[in-house]
């Protein structure tokens, strides 16, 4: 397994589209996720896919974020398609492999994985 890397953050204006990416060589078959953690504030679940290709999203992105996995033999790339962004989606976002099928309060806790972390800013 080679460590995950997340890329693709940046800057948007809300209601502007950005799209992460996680190299995710070697977990092509662990549950794989993306949180995510504002300045002052907890790490929280965004969305998560199962092994099948099931996905549970938090409340405040359903409808806006989609998370997919393209497999490649053993190579794995996840992605976080965003939407209609708000300034409250503004934070840091972590790929993360090998946890539970969650994205409830402290299921970062359960993850064995973790990506360097990206940056998304959104403004007004």
């Amino acid at each position: 397994q080679e460590p995950l890397e997340g890329s693709g953050g940046g800057s948007v204006q809300a209601g502007g589209s950005l799209r992460l990416s996680c190299a995710a060589s070697g977990f092509s078959s662990a549950v794989m996720a993306w949180f995510r953690q504002a300045p002052g504030k907890e790490r929280e679940g965004v969305a998560v896919i199962d092994t099948d290709g099931s996905t549970r999203y938090a409340d405040s992105v359903k409808g806006r974020f989609t998370i997919s996995k393209d497999k490649d033999n053993a190579k794995a790339t996840l992605y976080l398609q965003m939407n209609n962004m708000k300034p409250e989606d503004t934070a840091m976002y972590y790929c993360a492999a090998g946890g539970p099928f969650e994205v409830v309060r402290g299921s970062d806790k359960f993850f064995q994985h973790w990506g360097q972390g990206t940056q998304v800013t959104v403004s007004t």
